[in-house]
């Protein structure tokens, strides 16, 4: 004799419930206030160089105040569906790999942003929706604020809910050289007049 219970309907129904609630609509995103980039094509161009990623391909990054890099990793996605759930465990995993989390921290000071490269054009799909929900989960279980979701295809690249976007790079581009697309260096602070003094 076995033991165990069948699915009931309203189980299953609320098991699809809770798939289609880990999808975040466009109007959901730009409701967030997720901050925006100063200078996303210089974000996208950095992490296209580094990672060179082709279809089904996304790239996470971290991103400090000053908006420079301080982490990246670039993964293929395997699932056929388009779950927020298994997206964020992915993104979590590779954010864990790659930096450590800012929990201990009252208020988040890095961001991550997520970078995914996909095949058809830029109008927002439901798996965008459910990168959106996996980007914004892991963040806040790492203890980032979550930052830009931006799609490269073959016709460019586009921030979702900023409207903002160009053509290159694109998911066929030859990417450039990661000096031509990091910001330059800070100069250095120096003491004024009693710095010169000492010299």
């Amino acid at each position: 004799m076995t033991f165990g219970f069948a699915p009931s309907s309203a189980a299953s129904l609320s098991t699809s419930a809770a798939s289609a609630n880990r999808v975040l609509e466009p109007a959901e995103w730009a409701a967030a206030g997720i901050p925006l980039l100063r200078s996303p094509r210089e974000v996208v161009s950095g992490l296209h160089a580094r990672h060179r990623p082709g279809p089904a391909t996304a790239v996470v990054a971290v991103l400090d105040p000053d908006e420079r890099l301080r982490a990246s990793a670039s993964f293929t996605r395997r699932s056929a569906s388009a779950d927020g759930w298994m997206y964020r465990n992915a993104l979590l995993a590779q954010l864990r790999r790659v930096i450590p989390h800012d929990l201990r921290r009252r208020t988040p000071v890095r961001t991550a942003v997520l970078l995914y490269c996909r095949e058809g054009d830029a109008r927002w799909t439901e798996e965008d929706g459910a990168w959106m929900w996996g980007l914004r989960d892991a963040c806040t279980l790492h203890g980032l604020r979550c930052g830009a979701y931006i799609t490269l295809t073959r016709d460019g690249w586009q921030v979702l809910g900023e409207g903002r976007g160009g053509r290159h790079p694109s998911a066929g581009s030859e990417p450039e050289p990661v000096a031509m697309s990091e910001a330059p260096p800070r100069i250095p602070r120096t003491g004024g007049a009693a710095s010169d003094v000492l010299r």
